[in-house]
C-alpha cells in the first residue's frame, strides 16, 4: 500500500513516519517468518468438534519455500501417503495452509472455518492443516481427498498495513495444474478489513453455486447479495499465487 503526503523534515521523512514505516515493514517480515504452530491448531480444532489431520509440503523448511514456490504447492510424499488412506466421496474439503503469515492463519482460520461449518450440511473431509503450504496444494489435497470441491484458507503477503490477511480460494473439481482464473478467492478477511460474517455468507453463497453449477473461477458469477444485519461491504477477486 502507498503511503502518501508524509511531510519532510529537510530532504527526509518526519521521524515518526519513518519509525511507523520500519515498524510495518518489521511486523510484516515478521508475519512471513513466523512458524505455523500446527499443534495448537489441532488443539483449536479439536475443542470444537473438527476433525484435522497435519501434513506438510515438499518444502523441508522455510526458506526452501520461500526460495522454491512449486515445492509449496505439491504435499510431501509422506504427507500425501496419509491423504490418500482418507478417500472418499466428500462434497467438500477445507485446507489451512501458513501461506505467507501463519500470524493470519492463527487470528482467523478456526473461527472463520467454525462459522462456515455450524452453516454447511456437507459431507465434509477432515480439515488438513499443512506446513509451508501455497494455495495450489489444495488442488492436489483435494483430489486424493475424492472431494469435489475444495476451500483453501491461507496466509496473505503482509502488506505494510495488513500482516494478517486471510484468504479464501475455492476451486471446483480440485487437481493439479489448474490455474488461477478457475479459482474464486475472497480477500482481506480480518478485523480491518472483510469481517467473518460477510465472508462466511460470501463464500457460502460461492460453495452453493459452485455445487448448483458445476464450475468455479471467472465463469462462477459473485453477486451474493449484501448480508442483511451485517456489512455490506464484501470483497472478493482473483488474487496471484500465495
Amino acid at each position: 500500500m502507498a503511503r502518501v503526503d508524509l511531510g519532510r523534515a529537510g530532504h527526509s521523512l518526519p521521524t515518526r513516519a519513518l519509525l511507523e514505516f520500519q515498524l510495518a515493514h518489521a511486523r510484516a517480515r515478521d508475519a512471513v517468518h513466523l512458524p505455523l504452530a500446527v499443534n495448537s491448531l489441532v488443539l483449536e480444532l479439536k475443542q470444537k468438534n473438527i476433525t484435522s489431520i497435519p501434513l506438510t509440503s515438499a518444502a523441508r523448511d522455510r526458506d526452501e519455500y520461500l526460495r522454491r514456490p512449486d515445492l509449496g504447492r505439491s504435499l510431501s510424499a509422506e504427507s500425501r501417503g496419509r491423504v490418500v488412506g482418507l478417500r472418499s466421496e466428500f462434497d467438500a474439503a477445507f485446507v489451512i495452509a501458513d501461506g505467507l503469515s501463519a500470524l493470519a492463519v492463527h487470528r482467523h482460520a478456526v473461527l472463520l472455518l467454525e462459522l462456515l461449518l455450524r452453516d454447511l450440511d456437507w459431507r465434509i473431509a477432515p480439515v488438513a492443516i499443512v506446513e509451508q503450504g501455497r494455495v495450489a496444494i489444495g488442488d492436489e489435497i483435494g483430489e486424493v481427498l475424492g472431494a469435489r470441491l475444495v476451500v483453501v484458507l491461507i496466509g496473505e503477503r503482509p502488506g505494510l498495513s495488513s500482516p494478517d490477511s486471510l484468504g479464501a480460494y475455492l476451486t471446483w473439481q480440485p487437481r493439479p495444474g489448474l490455474t488461477d482464473a478457475e479459482r474464486n478467492c475472497i480477500s482481506n478477511i480480518r478485523a480491518e478489513g472483510l469481517s467473518y460474517a460477510v465472508a462466511t455468507h460470501k463464500l457460502l453463497f460461492l460453495m452453493n453455486e459452485s455445487r448448483r453449477l458445476k464450475l468455479s473461477g471467472v465463469r462462477l458469477k459473485e453477486d451474493a447479495a449484501p448480508r442483511l444485519g451485517g456489512d455490506s461491504v464484501t470483497h472478493s477477486k482473483l488474487f496471484g499465487d500465495r
